[in-house]
């Protein structure tokens, strides 16, 4: 394993023992919201000190970009970890067991390591670039479905953005009448990985953040998947908007996303 893989990696199985603790101990949550149907809790807060607190023992010279810390800018401006310390927040306050630790590290704007860890399930994913894509230690590839038919596919509702709600049920509807079936289960992070693993066939949401998908969008290419933004480009990681798929199952959902796409989402 890449030395700073390892550190990834311990530094999410760290976060992962507090999130265990915090979930087991519910009464002891204290959430507060920080935007529109936004959530942060004590819990997301000591996760992401105790990632911040293993990357900065090893490299405290790397900048450290957090959805709840910011940016803590470092002497070296090349490396720089994206992190999501607990990344399905809502559902760790409704008591959902299904949530994620995620750590990417990118070298001069490139992603190069990636952990995404399910401390409840015990499943931690993982990739280096240019080396494949692992689950527990084990090589996992996407799925090899042809189109949409016999599929099940992931997404995430837009909850940040809800004036985007008609175009997004319109691409839901196309997108469900041609699968055989839909899951919308909360974290993104999660969601790419499942992908990559074969657990579901591909992959659509709009306006997330980079620390969504920092992680999970490595390891699903390492797998095998194709990521991309709504029209078929790289500029999911400006504006959020992003598909994950093999090759073919991707063609076919991002023709049927063409069809429903206002200009607000092409770009």
């Amino acid at each position: 394993m890449h030395p700073m893989l390892n550190i990834a990696v311990r530094a999410a199985r760290n976060a992962g023992q507090v999130i265990v603790k915090g979930f087991a101990n519910p009464d002891n949550t204290e959430a507060r919201q920080k935007g529109q149907n936004d959530f942060v809790t004590n819990v997301d807060l000591d996760a992401e000190n105790a990632i911040v607190n293993t990357i900065r023992k090893s490299y405290p010279e790397h900048t450290i970009i957090g959805e709840e810390c910011g940016e803590l800018t470092g002497s070296n401006p090349d490396y720089q970890w994206i992190v999501d310390p607990l990344d399905g927040t809502a559902n760790f306050v409704k008591g959902i067991p299904h949530f994620a630790v995620s750590i990417a590290l990118r070298v001069k704007g490139r992603t190069e390591q990636a952990v995404v860890y399910d401390p409840i399930r015990d499943e931690l994913f993982t990739a280096s670039r240019g080396a494949g894509a692992q689950l527990n230690g084990y090589r996992i590839r996407t799925g090899k479905a042809k189109d949409l038919n016999n599929t099940v596919l992931a997404t995430g509702f837009p909850f940040k953005q809800k004036h985007q709600a008609d175009a997004y049920l319109a691409m839901f509807k196309d997108m469900f009448i041609q699968c055989s079936d839909i899951r919308r289960a909360g974290a993104a992070s999660l969601d790419l990985v499942y992908v990559a693993a074969g657990r579901v066939d591909g992959y659509w949401e709009l306006g997330l953040k980079p620390w969504d998908f920092a992680a999970g969008s490595l390891i699903a290419r390492e797998a095998g998947a194709i990521v991309t933004d709504f029209v078929g480009g790289h500029n999911y990681e400006r504006n959020g908007n992003i598909v994950c798929a093999n090759p073919k199952v991707l063609k076919t959902m991002l023709s049927t996303i063409r069809e429903h796409l206002p200009e607000s989402l092409a770009s």
